[in-house]
C-alpha cells in the first residue's frame, strides 16, 4: 500500500488514489478496483509524484516493475485486459 488508499497516511497530502476506488474496473487483471490496472488511470502515484496525464505517465508505467509483473502473470489469460480494453470499459 502506498498510503493513498481511503484512510491512508498520505491521503491528506496527495489525495486518494483512483486505483483504490475505481469500481468500474474491479477484478480486471485479478485486481481489486483499479489496483492491477493503475497504468490506465490518471492520478496514480509514480516516483513519488501524482500523475495527471495518461500520455505523460505511460512511458514510466511501461518501465514499472509492478506493470511488468501484472503483464507476465495475466497476459496469457483469456480475461487479460490491456490499456485499450480498460480505457474502453472506462468510457474513454
Amino acid at each position: 500500500m502506498c498510503g493513498r488508499e481511503p484512510g491512508g497516511i498520505q491521503v491528506q497530502e496527495l489525495g486518494i488514489c483512483p486505483a483504490t476506488t475505481e469500481v468500474r474496473i474491479n477484478n480486471i487483471n485479478n485486481g481489486k478496483n483499479g489496483g492491477r490496472s493503475c497504468w490506465a488511470l490518471t492520478g496514480t502515484l509514480c516516483g513519488g509524484i501524482v500523475q495527471s496525464s495518461l500520455l505523460d505517465k505511460l512511458d514510466n508505467c511501461f518501465k514499472c516493475e509492478f506493470y511488468a509483473t501484472v503483464y507476465i502473470e495475466e497476459r496469457r489469460l483469456p480475461t487479460y485486459k490491456n490499456i485499450i480494453d480498460i480505457q474502453h470499459i472506462l468510457g474513454r
